[in-house]
């Protein structure tokens, strides 16, 4: 049984509160646990410095922070993201592009920050899954007669800890997890990207196998608690 009596394919409880702040376009509290992250989207209307002036598309930018208070002991306050904040606010871009057509977005920039207010693991994945919702919300504002996000897209860790595949890991799971592995899926069903790492021995084709098929029926889930707040999302094939 694990610590907070979940089932080895069970998420942890999630709660979604958007429009959370009244300053940017979207926001979202979200929370799976006791893991706490703050989304916002903010409209630029501009492409940034690196893109040529005359680009037809647009661009989404992510920037990821755990608070100090966060975690215990307290994590240090940086000007600049650090190798594993730069690595993981590349992750969040990344699989919000994979969902957008850019060129349909226009010359402009969503900027998208994913702020960790309490830390129990799943801290990268949270932070798609809510700043999915958050830039929904902000493209909404802009009235587009044709939408241009194509599809949905969340994200989940899953594992073997104690040599059992495991959904939704939380820190105390994380942190003695033989293999840990983020899964980031679309509505449709496409994988934008799946991080996997065996920590203490080499896993298995068909350890590998189980833990895809656990991985997308928690980003299912995931998807559902969407609708439920009223972000029109795809259903997974």
């Amino acid at each position: 049984m694990r610590s907070d009596h979940r089932e080895n394919d069970e998420l942890r409880a999630i709660t979604i509160r958007r429009q959370f702040i009244e300053t940017t376009s979207g926001s979202v509290l979200i929370s799976a646990g006791k893991t706490l992250v703050l989304c916002s989207a903010s409209i630029a209307e501009e492409l940034p410095k690196w893109m040529p002036k005359d680009s037809p598309r647009g661009w989404i930018t992510a920037e990821y922070r755990m608070l100090p208070g966060s975690t215990n002991p307290r994590t240090p306050r940086n000007d600049k993201p650090d190798g594993r904040a730069s690595e993981i606010q590349r992750l969040i871009g990344r699989s919000l592009r994979s969902v957008v057509d850019l060129e349909k977005l226009g010359q402009r920039t969503i900027y998208l920050d994913c702020d960790v207010l309490q830390a129990d693991g799943g801290t990268r994945t949270l932070s798609i899954t809510g700043a999915f919702i958050a830039m929904c919300d902000a493209i909404d504002s802009l009235g587009f007669a044709e939408s241009p996000i194509k599809d949905s897209v969340a994200a989940v860790s899953v594992g073997i800890v104690g040599g059992m595949p495991m959904l939704d890991l939380s820190y105390s799971e994380d942190s003695k997890a033989e293999v840990d592995m983020n899964i980031v899926m679309t509505g449709a069903g496409r994988f934008v990207e799946i991080q996997g790492t065996g920590e203490e021995y080499a896993f298995s084709e068909e350890e590998l196998n189980q833990l895809l098929t656990l991985g997308k029926r928690g980003i299912c889930k995931l998807l559902e608690e969407g609708r439920g707040v009223g972000i029109s999302m795809n259903q997974t094939r």
